[in-house]
């Protein structure tokens, strides 16, 4: 899987989880202060994703932009 296809995954589930524009959600946009997102938040986006993709993911508190959301998530699903 590209990172472009994993972008346009973890936009889907954040503009879900978030209710928030489309615009929004860019690879430097910040979860919790550009989004709005609490931890909650969070960890339910990557519970989606865990679903989605069938990786093992954890809510890590490195995870700040949805940019660092691609590369770990390309990280685990490499590591497979």
């Amino acid at each position: 899987m590209t990172e472009q296809e994993i972008f346009e995954k973890v936009k889907a589930i954040v503009i879900e989880q978030l209710d928030v524009d489309d615009a929004d959600v860019t690879l430097k946009a910040d979860i919790k202060d550009d989004l709005d997102a609490d931890s909650l938040d969070v960890f339910e986006i990557m519970n989606e994703l865990e679903d989605d993709l069938d990786v093992k993911l954890e809510a890590d508190e490195n995870v700040k932009t949805i940019q660092d959301v691609v590369n770990y998530v390309k990280k685990e699903l490499d590591a497979k």
